[in-house]
């Protein structure tokens, strides 16, 4: 088959690889419909995680069941599924708890309970490396997918895949992001980074009745392309943290937002004192935009951690954390435990997903696609990709 493989930092490929097959009584494999290029997925590409051999990437995918082992006991061949990012058995502590990213089942050689930077990860990603797994992800023609009787969800035939792809990662993790932010109504959510998770956040906090969300990023096309398809209020970080903090505290009474979401993680927008700050501190990436959501949210209110960060650093604000008595949450979203509930919210209207796409290109453009959207050039915003072309 013919998939998007990495070769290590910079360099993706469309390669023909072995077709996948079933391994266990409770795989299936998934002819891959449509498959998307996830902001995660960069964090493996610019070699942020280290990946030391060639792997399939994506865990964005969709498609239709061409074969199933005998002990998958709700779906069949031809049936049409959307699948959740993280690889989950469905019966340990963890997932019986709704937190499928914490699989202890799933991700034996590297699981355990630290969390190190190398050692002791959490449960599987489709696609994520090594550490994560091995499993190669969903950016091909076919995907084995394991612990099919829990992860998979059957989607209406009248709905598009672009109408759920979005409900494998992106939907389900801006979600989180908001309901870790505990709204209940009323609320004023800002959200840094109006990539496609911190649209579908912004999206998720109207649909859990903040009254207001602003959204900061520091490009004006991405910004313009948040207020179109979530109606946020929008502010362009051009002058650094405080010129940010100070606007949204002018839009909050001078309190701050109640809940504040990182939707970028450690590879943000930097300039060269940021990077000479991190080598010498011997960090990889920045907490820049963590620091400021910390500034940014009132007193006793809650920042949600979306973005990915792989490793510890020294200057964290724990004064400002404590003083200001802010709850902190953070991780891999538990995909599985809101799928359901986002999927009735797309059959009902209530939401639309597909209008962030920018680029819909064939995975035989993978390079190119990867490109543009680590780039951010041509207005790109959202990939996806046809495998079949």
């Amino acid at each position: 088959m013919k998939a998007a493989v990495i070769h290590g930092p910079g360099s993706i490929k469309y390669d023909t690889v072995d077709d996948p097959r079933l391994e266990a009584g409770d795989d299936i494999i998934l002819k891959v419909t449509s498959t998307a290029i996830c902001g995660s997925d960069l964090h493996i590409y610019s070699g942020g995680f280290p990946q030391p051999r060639p792997m399939v990437l994506g865990h964005e995918f969709m498609g239709i069941i061409e074969e199933a082992g005998g002990g998958v006991t709700h779906l069949k061949r031809g049936d049409r599924v959307v699948v959740p990012f993280p690889i989950a058995c469905g019966n340990c502590f963890f997932c019986k708890h709704d937190v499928p990213g914490n699989c202890e089942h799933s991700n034996p050689e590297h699981y355990g309970p630290e969390g190190g930077i190398l050692t002791e990860k959490g449960g599987a990603l489709f696609g994520y490396t090594d550490l994560y797994g091995g499993y190669d992800g969903g950016q091909a023609q076919y995907v084995r997918v394991p612990y099919a009787n829990f992860g998979p969800r059957v989607v209406p035939d009248n709905l598009t895949d672009e109408q759920v792809l979005f409900l494998t990662d992106i939907f389900p993790t801006g979600y989180t992001g908001v309901d870790w932010g505990e709204i209940k109504g009323g609320e004023t959510v800002a959200i840094f980074g109006s990539g496609p998770v911190g649209l579908m956040a912004a999206k998720s906090a109207w649909l859990r009745g903040a009254a207001q969300v602003i959204v900061v990023d520091t490009l004006q096309y991405r910004l313009d392309k948040a207020k179109i398809t979530t109606g946020c209020t929008t502010i362009l970080w051009e002058d650094g943290p405080k010129d940010v903090v100070e606007q949204i505290r002018d839009l909050t009474q001078g309190r701050g937002a109640d809940v504040c979401i990182d939707a970028v993680g450690f590879e943000p927008d930097r300039n060269l004192a940021d990077r000479i700050k991190a080598t010498v501190n011997f960090e990889k990436g920045s907490i820049k935009v963590l620091e400021a959501c910390m500034s940014a949210v009132r007193r006793s209110g809650i920042v949600s951690v979306l973005g990915v960060y792989p490793v510890n650093y020294d200057n964290f604000p724990l004064g400002q954390f404590f003083d200001k008595g802010i709850i902190l949450k953070g991780g891999q979203a538990p995909a599985h435990k809101h799928i359901d509930k986002l999927l009735e919210y797309v059959v009902q209207g209530k939401v639309q997903l597909d209008d962030i796409i920018t680029h819909r290109l064939p995975l035989s453009e993978i390079s190119h696609a990867y490109d543009i959207f680590k780039k951010r050039e041509d207005g790109c915003v959202k990939v996806v990709l046809d495998p079949w072309k």
